[in-house]
């Protein structure tokens, strides 16, 4: 009996091994194997940030805070995904890119996403600003911008070159682009669907959106593409973390525009300056989109957050949140007026370095 349970305990052991072999020997894009057991991604943030630059001004500030990151070597920034179609749009991000030295940083553009959406303060014509001797104000880097990949595709070719579990992305606009990740199919990039693929690879979503409330006011970026946001909460796999940030939190930081010129005084020169010289800012413009921003980057002790839930989609385009200690779902609460000044600081203070 000990000899026959002995032999029990030693095919158990084997068929134990054989199946841990199997199952840390598979692969994602290429012929070599790959280990799924992987231990926890500890580096720094890898950020791609998805934006609808070109209409409210804190999509300028988040990818400003980008840079100042990286160049402390608190984040690395992947990538751009402009989900505003446009090439005029897809500029404004090389603009930023070459102004602050990170032109190498790819930028995807959405090509067949949501139709003329609500343009709050029109400076797409900053890129053709000129300096008094009548040249270009604002250098670029990228020469065509009809060869720039799809906003979908630029996903899929940096998630599927990162450690797993490691990216985060962050989301200032419409999720378009998003959508048409979890979409696509396999191909060259990956052999993993799109819905895989964000299954393997993100770390957490920073969205900003949403409205906790007990009002069941829409949501701006959704209500833009209903049926994008639809897609979305169908879509996006139950596995992977979504932290939102609702208006209510940006809604009492505000960075007035006499306050962001004269921040910069030490030039005229800056694209963020000109925008503010330039175009009518006076529109109450808050700073919704640095505070996922700082979140991806200096985390989770920064905010007062929800506890683990699920948000779900109403039909008039707002969002409900429902406690569930298994959820994937939490949300930014608003802060005391305190820590709204303190996070207004933070965007202060990168937007004064030269």
């Amino acid at each position: 009996m000990i000899m026959r349970r002995n032999m029990l305990w030693m095919l158990a052991a084997i068929l134990v091994c054989g199946s841990s072999v199997l199952s840390s020997c598979t692969s994602d894009n290429d012929d070599n194997p790959i280990n799924t057991e992987q231990a926890e991604y500890k580096g720094v943030p890898l950020v791609i940030l998805d934006t609808d630059i070109g209409s409210s001004t804190d999509d300028l500030f988040a990818l400003e805070m980008l840079y100042r990151y990286e160049d402390e070597g608190r984040c690395k920034l992947l990538g751009i995904v402009v989900d505003r179609e446009g090439e005029d749009n897809a500029v404004l991000a090389d603009v930023m890119n070459t102004y602050f030295g990170h032109g190498n940083v790819p930028i995807g553009l959405e090509r067949n996403g949501i139709n003329n959406p609500m343009r709050f303060i029109d400076y797409r014509n900053l890129c053709n600003h000129k300096t008094d001797n009548d040249e270009l104000m604002f250098k670029r880097t990228v020469s065509d911008y009809s060869k720039l990949p799809n906003g979908w595709q630029l996903y899929r070719k940096l998630l599927a070159a990162q450690p797993d579990h490691s990216v985060s992305i962050c989301s200032t606009g419409f999720v378009s682009s998003l959508v048409q990740l979890l979409q696509s199919e396999p191909d060259d990039l990956s052999l993993l669907s799109g819905v895989e693929l964000v299954r393997k690879k993100v770390k957490c979503l920073y969205l900003m959106a949403g409205v906790f409330t007990l009002s069941d006011e829409p949501d701006y970026n959704f209500l833009q593409g209903p049926t994008y946001a639809k897609q979305f909460f169908e879509l996006w796999p139950r596995e992977v973390d979504v932290l939102y940030s609702p208006m209510e939190v940006g809604n009492e930081i505000e960075y007035t525009p006499e306050t962001v010129i004269s921040d910069i005084d030490w030039t005229d020169i800056h694209p963020i300056k000109q925008v503010y010289m330039t175009y009518n800012c006076n529109t109450g413009q808050k700073m919704w989109d640095p505070m996922v921003v700082i979140h991806a980057v200096e985390g989770d002790g920064m905010f007062t957050l929800s506890e683990r839930g699920v948000v779900n989609l109403t039909e008039k385009i707002g969002t409900s949140f429902i406690p569930l200690v298994t959820g994937n779902d939490r949300y930014q609460k608003p802060g005391s007026k305190a820590w709204c000044d303190e996070m207004l600081g933070i965007i202060r203070k990168y937007t004064k370095m030269k």
